[in-house]
């Protein structure tokens, strides 16, 4: 029998039984703690193509400006990318009520200041006049192309000239059409890392 929308990661208010952990995760030294629940993405651990993104940002190479994770469910990219640059300000959004709770609670649990968290369907909430540097996302591949494909084709309207675009997405999840997608929206896409078939996607808003 499917699964009831309304118990999915992209639900904006899931009605599964509350069930929480907490998981710790560690990157180049920096270890982090998330309290998760059920209703949220890949509750028991961060997920393997989250960390591989986190992996794949680590280094000095990305612009910075603003950081904007989209999709951040519990919060791993947003929260990792706020340590890896403390001295920059990160937006961190999703549809999803419970994890939004979740992600402010571990950011207060892991004593993360510099982040912004708020509910945003795909950039509805975001401020059409705010620009970022570097936009990452672990697209919801669950709720759909159509979500997919605006998340993506949606960033160059909030990315700065220059700014950067990183997704990562399982070859057999869709890698092939994000990445056409992603080279017809930006004129570019290069393929960063691959790992597992997991793929990180970078394209730059020229």
């Amino acid at each position: 029998m499917a699964k009831d929308k309304n118990q999915m990661y992209f639900a904006t208010n899931p009605e599964a039984a509350h069930d929480e952990h907490i998981i710790d995760y560690h990157v180049n030294d920096i270890d982090l703690k998330f309290t998760t629940d059920a209703g949220v993405f890949s509750k028991m651990r961060v997920d393997y193509g989250s960390g591989v993104l986190i992996k794949a940002i680590a280094g000095p190479q990305f612009p910075k400006n603003n950081i904007l994770d989209v999709g951040t469910g519990y919060g791993p990219i947003g929260l990792f990318a706020a340590k890896f640059w403390p001295d920059q300000t990160v937006d961190m959004i999703d549809v999803n009520e419970r994890g939004l709770a979740l992600a402010k609670k571990n950011a207060t649990l892991n004593r993360i200041n510099n982040v912004n968290i708020y509910a945003s369907d795909v950039y509805e909430s975001v401020e059409a006049d705010k620009k970022f540097g570097l936009i990452l996302t672990n697209p919801p591949i669950r709720a759909g192309k159509k979500v997919v494909s605006e998340i993506l084709a949606g960033a160059t309207n909030h990315l700065v000239t220059g700014g950067v675009l990183v997704v990562v997405i399982q070859k057999k999840q869709g890698e092939p059409s994000a990445r056409k997608l992603m080279k017809e929206t930006y004129g570019n896409c290069e393929i960063l890392g691959r790992d597992k078939g997991y793929y990180i996607l970078k394209s730059v808003k020229k």
